[in-house]
């Protein structure tokens, strides 16, 4: 019994010394002087595409992660096109979302709704659009949410 108490002991010890070095370390960081900044500005999002009218109450079909900053990146099928699509509307998602000139699409109400959530450029971002249709999200112009 007394090895089991002396070796709970050391762990514990172990464990402790860790958790002081991780919160010492990100100490260090938090006190870097005021006004000083990262390279980049924080922009990663959580893009999910939803069945029906509102994304709380639908089912997802698809979600992926986009990081744009320092350089492309997530599960998004194609980040980088993503990410110059979002620098191109500086970060305005309506355009994205918007049909294309030349798209045919039923009128029939099968909803869909895509969301935008996280940082973009070091600002929360959150974006909600409901397409009528699965063939109106393919009709659209962008990217982003052709997951």
């Amino acid at each position: 019994m007394r090895s089991i108490t002396r070796s709970l002991g050391l762990a514990s010890g172990a464990m402790a010394l860790t958790a002081l070095t991780a919160l010492a370390g990100t100490g260090a960081a938090d006190a870097a002087p005021a006004g000083t900044q990262s390279l980049y500005a924080p922009s990663a999002l959580v893009v999910s595409v939803t069945a029906g009218q509102d994304a709380a109450g639908g089912t997802v079909l698809r979600a992926v992660t986009l990081v744009c900053a320092p350089r492309p990146g997530g599960t998004h099928p194609s980040p980088a096109a993503a990410c110059a699509e979002l620098k191109a509307n500086s970060g305005s998602l309506d355009a994205l979302a918007a049909p294309r000139p030349d798209a045919a699409c039923t009128r029939e109400w099968n909803p869909v709704t895509v969301t935008a959530d996280g940082v973009w450029q070091g600002k929360r971002m959150s974006y909600t659009y409901t397409f009528g249709n699965p063939c109106g999200l393919r009709s659209s112009t962008g990217v982003l949410f052709g997951i």
